[in-house]
């Protein structure tokens, strides 16, 4: 006994699938296109001439804002902003050969970068089942720093001064390469908690204006300070070393509140 499949019924199960596919659609674009803004508050240090071993030394704040693109629950890019403040002088080295060297410098800081993020449980806030999620993140930016020192009560930037003799003035930015790790909390519908640890290798020497040796010929009193403390005799010889000729770093602890928005529209 064979039975007929009415026209209705056919337009009717192609509607509810349709409407199934729909339902779907709108869930997983829920889920997975959102994007996110945030703004973060923390405190920023650096390593290089005049902190050359301590990765945690933190001296100074730094702010920043973000926008995220979130393409699912493991990965998300997004374009950062961060302005900060590092310093560092000889005067509160342990090392008594950096003492009488006797130099310092303090500089502000501000990044753009595109950083991405990975993380190691699946997260969708207010729609996933995870509250909270470790993360990594690496990314590229450039950072624009100026090094500056106080001398007699004033202020004087130390790239136009060429303090180690150079032909020219090193350039005033440099490329950064951030990269670290972090902890993400869902603690209130699409809000969100983040607390990470990053740090910035760059490829100049320079964020203190220390890297090279001692020249010739000094172009400014600011080249070599040992004689404020040593009775007028500079220990700066023409030639001797002056900085760890290595590239310097900076890193950035950050706390930041954010907020995501979920896409609901559906596209076929």
């Amino acid at each position: 006994m064979r039975f007929k499949t009415s026209t209705p019924f056919i337009l009717m199960s192609k509607i509810a699938l349709f409407l199934l596919l729909l339902t779907v659609g709108c869930v997983y674009k829920a889920s997975a296109q959102t994007w996110e803004i945030g703004g973060t508050a923390g405190t920023s240090g650096y390593i290089g001439d005049f902190n050359p071993a301590n990765p945690l030394k933190f001296t100074d704040p730094a702010f920043g804002v973000f926008i995220k693109r979130n393409f699912n629950g493991y990965f998300s890019v997004k374009i950062n902003y961060t302005y900060g403040t590092i310093r560092g002088a000889d005067s509160l080295s342990a090392n008594q050969q950096s003492r009488q060297r006797n130099l310092s410098f303090f500089s502000t800081l501000e990044e753009y970068s595109l950083i991405a993020e990975l993380n190691f449980i699946k997260y969708i806030p207010e729609a996933g089942q995870n509250k909270f999620t470790p993360f990594i993140f690496a990314g590229i930016g450039t950072v624009k720093y100026t090094p500056q020192a106080l001398y007699k009560g004033q202020q004087y930037a130390l790239r136009p001064l060429m303090t180690e003799g150079q032909a020219s003035p090193y350039k005033d930015h440099a490329i950064a390469i951030p990269y670290g790790a972090g902890f993400k909390y869902n603690f209130s519908g699409k809000w969100n908690f983040i607390a990470d640890l990053g740090y910035r290798n760059l490829n100049t020497g320079y964020l203190d204006d220390v890297n090279g040796v001692y020249p010739n010929k000094p172009s400014s009193v600011l080249t070599d300070r040992s004689g404020e403390i040593n009775n007028g005799v500079n220990i700066g010889s023409a030639g001797s070393q002056r900085g760890n000729m290595r590239t310097d770093s900076y890193m950035v602890l950050g706390f930041t509140i954010s907020y995501t928005f979920v896409t609901q529209k559906c596209y076929f």
